[in-house]
């Protein structure tokens, strides 16, 4: 679907501020009665949620491994 784990979302403020934009809007739109809308930002919030925090590797580290792992064969 979409890369997440770019290194352009390697600032931390940025991944906050994106789950907080999809968290609120899911607020709002449930509190204006629009409950699908609700769902629907509610689990955009929750997959950046799993994809920022839970399984977010920093994209710096991977190139050091993949660069150190070259070395240690070459």
């Amino acid at each position: 679907m979409f890369n997440l784990q770019d290194p352009f979302f390697r600032p931390l403020w940025l991944r906050l501020l994106i789950v907080a934009i999809c968290l609120v809007w899911a607020g709002f739109e449930y509190a204006t009665g629009s409950p699908g809308w609700a769902v629907l930002f509610g689990g955009l919030g929750g997959w950046a949620i799993w994809q920022f925090f839970v399984v977010w590797t920093d994209p710096r580290r991977e190139d050091e491994n993949t660069t150190t792992k070259e070395d240690d064969h070459g």
